[in-house]
């Protein structure tokens, strides 16, 4: 996401979501057709079919949170925290160090524990692409690429839980005709240099595709993948403001077999209303993917974006209480990744806790008292996150 200056027509000048402040922390802000009959690695977190699936062959549905490790590497507890209010998956956001200060090797490889820990998966994002050609500060997809070649030592062996995100929002609305042969050639360096994980691109125009760049070429995109494994990030804010537009989308990649989530979206946002509920409804609908923006920090006029408030897990904004508690939300949706010992089912249908007892699929809402454990079906059920879920 970014935070940006005028908007005239909401079809050429994009706030789309996911950049920082300079300087101050700011703002956390045609090849048609299936993805064909090659197979994806059938290692670690891979995608078949259009689907993401963990390595026993358990379709997994992403629900998660972005959070902004790169400006605030000192909340070191909101990865637990996320994970504690039922998200299966956190988008961490780090630096290549072209932009803002490098995301060392070494911190990578804390952040990786910190997720396996809090039993998530973690898809790492570099941010310093946003909006570049747009935006003068932003690095290439290039420069992106040898970050994730540099830092590869924490990613190996960490395929069952790390997935690849190149490069957050990596054109803006200029030059993003560019899009499909950098996307190709990042992917490339990437397996190349012996990087076997998942990989996730995200889409031009700040993340949007208002100009469906990515959607038009997203089947050779997943074909020039060697490891046929590559899933594709769409971010909804402004230009998504229907129904239609979000199932218009969304149902593209489904109907011809390509992996899509939606890696950022809000409640609201400088370039428009994005419909949260169709967005929701239709993510859980599809079994697609989604990670909400984001848990906490955010600045320049857009901190209702910020689901805590001052990174207090306790502390719910109505954005946060609406994503993790409201229709098709995480409470009702997510379910833990089966590696860590949760029941699988591809999400929406509450899962298993670790004790055994079934998820809730209606989450807290089930349990009145307020102890951790529901009651739904005629029968116990364990709230995620809650004092019961061990």
């Amino acid at each position: 996401m970014r935070r940006g200056g005028t908007k005239s027509s909401r079809r050429t000048w994009l706030t789309a979501a996911g950049s920082a402040l300079a300087g101050v922390v700011g703002l956390l802000l045609p090849v048609f057709g299936t993805a064909g009959a090659a197979q994806a690695a059938d290692s670690g977190i891979h995608v078949g079919n259009g689907r993401i699936y963990e390595a026993n062959g358990n379709e997994f549905v992403m629900r998660g949170v972005n959070h902004a490790y790169a400006w605030y590497p000192g909340e070191t507890d909101a990865i637990a925290d996320i994970a504690a209010k039922g998200a299966n998956t956190v988008r961490v956001v780090l630096s290549s160090g072209d932009r803002w200060t490098e995301t060392t090797s070494s911190q990578l490889a804390s952040i990786v524990d910190d997720c396996k820990t809090s039993k998530v998966i973690c898809v790492l994002e570099v941010h310093d692409t946003t909006g570049y050609g747009e935006d003068g500060a932003a690095a290439t997809l290039g420069q992106a690429a040898d970050y994730w070649v540099g830092v590869k030592s924490a990613l190996r062996g960490q395929e069952d839980y790390v997935v690849v995100n190149i490069g957050n929002e990596p054109f803006g609305n200029s030059g993003y005709s560019a899009w499909t042969a950098a996307t190709k050639t990042a992917i490339s360096k990437l397996r190349n240099a012996g990087i076997e994980n998942a990989l996730m691109v995200d889409a031009p125009n700040w993340g949007q595709d208002w100009s469906n760049t990515m959607r038009d070429n997203a089947a050779s995109v997943f074909a020039s993948d060697p490891r046929r494994n590559t899933i594709f990030s769409i971010h909804m804010y402004g230009v998504y403001d229907t129904a239609a537009e979000v199932q218009g989308y969304l149902n593209h990649f489904v109907n011809n077999g390509l992996p899509i989530v939606v890696g950022e979206f809000g409640d609201n946002h400088s370039d428009g209303n994005p419909d949260e509920n169709a967005i929701m409804a239709t993510a859980r609908s599809l079994r697609v993917g989604y990670l909400g923006w984001s848990w906490s920090g955010n600045g320049s006029g857009v901190e209702y974006l910020d689901m805590v408030t001052g990174f207090d897990a306790g502390s719910l904004t109505a954005w946060g209480n609406r994503f993790f508690h409201g229709a098709d939300g995480i409470a009702a949706t997510s379910t833990r990744a089966t590696i860590y010992g949760g029941g699988g089912g591809g999400g929406g249908t509450g899962g298993t806790a670790p004790n055994g007892y079934p998820y809730c699929v209606n989450g807290a809402s089930s349990d009145p008292d307020g102890d951790g454990w529901g009651w739904e079906n005629s029968r116990s059920c364990v709230v995620r996150g809650g004092a019961a879920d061990h």
